[in-house]
């Protein structure tokens, strides 16, 4: 924490601007020694942007904007300077190599927001959803972790830490005044809160829900071979990313592509004619897409409406009935021969519906149909996998507390109790190991 840090932290690559950000005690000094405004200044102010160039020595480097942030007013709560440069590899390097020339050292992952974490401007979660932002593939996505760093999870976990501080209080009051307070009494009040507890954080842990904003739904298009699901991945993301032909068996490995809807992210994973096949290749592709139907969130199994059931359809239906399935009566545009009823009948529990690729407005129907199996509360209390262990961790400590209320010495629970607020504190980073912290910004970007 006594370093000064810097590292490029904007994406490689050619753009409009890169910037080079430095923070540390010796941030300000560094930077005064590298820029020199147009119009020469006494002292450069805070939060004041200027214009000049990066010089070393009498070389000119890079024309620019220089920005000072004095402590305690940055990101990370100390002196922050950055030097907003053209973007390319060249220019942004040479001005780092000059930085760390001058005592400063590369910052490791993550560290920036690591520091503004130490110095309290950001609670431990809020610091992942700075991370969960940055990644963020969708609007929905964007939103969920706009709602965690505004402290969604901190209100939460710090509503239910303070929840289970009023518990603590109940059982030491009863511990220190066993003449006004009963065990009896204390369990009759104390138990059934406990429990309570333990449900509202086990509801909160919605992890498939978490997993959509993540990575968004995962639906895999299956089919037996020539049913048009290659047409179907194309009409849906409206362009030609899978090859089309007349002849069975075209497609032999995983073609996808992912698709926004209303800021929803929906991954599509076209898959072979899952089919007998003596063909090595060929049936290497149908493995790969049965292992793709297996661990999609949803099975599009398409079905030409315009043909009766074959053998294949029906062993088709009889292996993926047990996954979550809604069936595409494809070709709608022909005559219709396989109605709807008959697929009800064989998988009461799935959705039907009917597709054309050449119909605008059967394609309009599933994607809102596809929007409506992706879409999830922006809101959710907790949605990553480190928080929703550890609320299941406290959940566990408390009904453990709530059986050992009702099953010996009452003040047995607070080893309990103490488990769970430790695991709560985990979350928001109250009470945090060293190995932790490297494990979570380890994930993060450098330059963040």
């Amino acid at each position: 924490m006594s370093d000064t840090i810097a590292a490029i932290a904007t994406a490689p690559g050619e753009g409009g601007i890169a910037i080079v950000r430095i923070s540390g005690p010796d941030a300000e000094s560094v930077f005064s020694s590298l820029f020199v405004p147009a119009k020469a200044v006494p002292k450069f102010h805070s939060h004041h942007l200027y214009y000049g160039h990066v010089m070393d020595g009498e070389e000119v480097i890079d024309e620019c904007m220089g920005v000072l942030m004095r402590a305690p007013h940055s990101y990370t709560r100390e002196d922050v300077a950055e030097f907003q440069l053209h973007g390319g590899y060249a220019i942004a390097h040479r001005v780092l190599a000059l930085v760390l020339s001058r005592s400063v050292r590369l910052a490791d992952a993550g560290e920036f927001t690591r520091r503004a974490f130490l110095n309290g401007r950001l609670d431990l979660s809020q610091a992942e959803a700075v991370m969960e932002l940055i990644s963020a593939r969708g609007e929905q996505a964007r939103r969920a972790a706009i709602h965690q760093l505004s402290g969604g999870a901190s209100a939460f976990i710090r509503e239910a830490s303070d929840d289970l501080y009023a518990l603590q209080a109940g059982i030491a009051a009863c511990i220190d005044y066993p003449e006004e307070i009963s065990e009896e009494e204390a369990a009759s009040d104390l138990g059934p809160r406990m429990v309570a507890l333990a449900e509202r954080l086990e509801a909160a842990c919605n992890e498939k829900a978490a997993r959509l904003l993540r990575t968004g739904l995962q639906v895999a298009l299956c089919g037996r071979p020539n049913v048009g699901k290659s047409s179907l991945l194309n009409a849906l993301l409206g362009e030609d990313r899978a090859i089309v032909t007349d002849l069975p068996g075209t497609t032999r490995d995983l073609v996808e592509g992912d698709l926004i809807l209303d800021g929803c992210l929906i991954h599509l994973t076209d898959t072979a004619g899952m089919r007998d096949t003596p063909d090595p290749v060929e049936s290497v592709g149908v493995e790969r897409a049965r292992r793709a139907a297996r661990n999609a969130d949803l099975v599009l199994l398409l079905l030409d409406a315009s043909s009766p059931l074959t053998e294949e359809d029906l062993a088709l239906i009889r292996e993926l009935s047990t996954l979550p399935v809604a069936v595409c009566l494809s070709k709608s545009d022909l005559p219709q021969v396989l109605l709807p009823d008959e697929i009800r009948a064989l998988l009461p529990k799935a959705d039907v519906l009917t597709v054309s690729s050449l119909e605008s407005a059967s394609m309009s129907a599933l994607r809102e149909y596809l929007l409506s199996r992706a879409r999830v509360s922006d809101l959710l209390s907790l949605t990553q996998p480190r928080h929703m262990d550890a609320a299941r961790r406290a959940a566990a400590a408390l009904r453990d507390a709530e059986q050992t209320l009702s099953s010996a010495e009452i003040d047995l629970c607070t080893l309990d109790l103490d488990r769970a607020q430790s695991a709560l504190s985990e979350i928001t980073g109250d009470n945090v190991e060293e190995k932790l912290l490297d494990r979570v910004f380890s994930t993060f970007c450098v330059g963040k």
